[in-house]
């Protein structure tokens, strides 16, 4: 089976998902509702991997981390360490630029609760790992959360087992591209202190090092 770079705006591969997404279209008739695609470019050396869309964030707004809690931590710190420019105001035409950076979802599409099914996540990551695939100056990836890391590990054939997650590690997945770890930018998170600014903003900086010295 050929795999598109991008699943079709009106995907089926996943029923759940679909009827998810027709339910919210019907509740947020002007919203997006298809899958996310990512943002950036594809020439970028660093990309941003996520878990799947927000139902009240991406899922409306068409744009990766846009709408919701979990875009600010994310884009004030990119904007800080140079990864993008500009002012996030949670909509995709705020003017945003990123720089050197994308963004993706392992999973394109909402899923209830914020919880993808593993055959959902299995069924979406062809897509996933033909993006890293058409990424030609790809050195970093940032996985954004357990499942993200779990997937990414899929996509180079590593068994989960292999490499726990742990915030903050680097390793180095090839010659070509490290891979590093931060629990997840939600508000969840932000909120019960197990992500604070600091610690991602460690992270983020440890990048913009490594990138400046590769």
């Amino acid at each position: 089976m050929t795999i598109n770079l991008q699943p079709d705006v009106n995907c089926s591969l996943c029923p759940r998902l679909v009827e998810y997404r027709e339910n919210n279209k019907q509740l947020y008739p002007i919203g997006w509702n298809a899958p996310v695609p990512p943002w950036g470019d594809q020439h970028a050396e660093f990309l941003i991997v996520g878990l799947a869309p927000g139902v009240k964030g991406a899922n409306l707004t068409g744009r990766p981390f846009t709408g919701d809690y979990a875009g600010i931590l994310l884009y004030n710190t990119l904007i800080k360490y140079n990864f993008a420019t500009g002012t996030y105001n949670a909509d995709p035409n705020d003017g945003l630029t990123l720089k050197n950076c994308r963004i993706i979802n392992a999973v394109r599409c909402v899923p209830p609760e914020n919880k993808p099914t593993s055959l959902e996540e299995k069924t979406c990551r062809p897509f996933l790992l033909k993006e890293i695939q058409n990424m030609p100056k790809l050195k970093i990836i940032l996985t954004l959360g357990v499942i993200a890391h779990k997937n990414i590990l899929a996509c180079f054939g590593r068994p989960v087992t292999s490499i726990p997650f742990k915030h903050g590690q680097f390793f180095q997945n090839n010659e070509k591209i490290t891979i590093v770890n931060s629990y997840h930018v939600s508000r969840y998170n932000t909120s019960t202190g197990k992500l604070t600014t600091v610690m991602f903003e460690d992270v983020v900086f440890s990048i913009q090092k490594y990138l400046k010295s590769t």
